[in-house]
């Protein structure tokens, strides 16, 4: 048996969970996983890696939310393909920095994604409004500065593209989830196909890692079906581990990325 098998099904496991629960946490701790659980020694492969599974894994969650109506396939379509240029974009930035000071601006990026997850959000503010050109035109423009975001730190971006979708929509959270998993994969595959053009994808770890991964997402679907009301309790739960791992990145990477 391979030594990363079970590390990888675990960890993809959560990451498949996290993505089908809320559409998105689990690409954020993707490559945190796969450098300290998995044991992958390149923070750039964990990187192109973390994509690829997570791209794929996104995509049979939407499987499953469409299943359930859960998808805006209009506005979906349009972030999903404005935010691929960003995507393009911000993953060749991202590998022309080093690998230390990636991981240190990623943690970072943690820190912000797990302190806005603790903030309430007022429910039902905004209303739903229609997909017209305008509604597409500022969907759009989110999506491109969400996609250069995610790109460049190698991660799917959901926990970015749901509030995005909020925002730009007015779409309830249950629809901005599961319209958002078109995006995360299609931002993910983007990124990997990137990376894997260097040589930075381990195709082996990334099977182990979207097996744990399909069935996570299927158990975290479920249960974001039944507590969908629930979205700002599970956020705020979530931000733990978020910032638990953010503060981990950070302190393992901070001498390295200054010395």
């Amino acid at each position: 048996m391979s030594a990363t098998l079970l590390p990888a099904l675990g960890s993809g496991g959560l990451v498949g969970f996290s993505l089908g629960l809320v559409g998105g946490g689990g690409s954020i701790l993707a490559t945190p996983l796969l450098l300290y659980v998995v044991g992958v020694a390149d923070p750039h492969v964990a990187i192109g890696t973390s994509a690829l599974a997570v791209s794929v894994n996104a995509y049979a969650n939407l499987i499953a939310h469409a299943r359930k109506g859960h998808v805006r396939w209009r506005c979906a379509a349009v972030f999903a393909l404005a935010g691929t240029l960003g995507a393009l974009l911000g993953s060749s930035l991202g590998l022309a920095v080093d690998g230390r000071r990636l991981l240190l601006l990623f943690g970072g990026l943690m820190v912000v994604v797990g302190l806005l997850m603790l903030k309430p959000r007022a429910a039902g503010a905004v209303a739903e409004r229609p997909a017209d050109a305008r509604t597409c035109a500022v969907t759009g423009g989110a999506a491109l500065l969400t996609g250069m975001a995610s790109g460049f730190f190698g991660i799917g971006g959901g926990f970015l593209i749901v509030p995005a979708l909020v925002l730009a929509t007015g779409m309830p959270m249950i629809n901005a989830i599961g319209s958002s998993l078109l995006a995360v994969g299609t931002f993910g595959l983007a990124t990997a196909l990137n990376y894997a053009r260097s040589g930075l994808v381990d195709w082996g770890i990334a099977a182990q890692f979207i097996a744990g991964g399909v069935a996570g997402g299927i158990l975290g679907m479920m249960l974001a079906t039944r507590l969908s009301t629930g979205k700002a309790t599970l956020n705020r739960i979530f931000s733990a581990p978020i910032l638990t791992v953010a503060a981990y990145v950070i302190v393992r990477n901070l001498p390295a990325a200054l010395g």
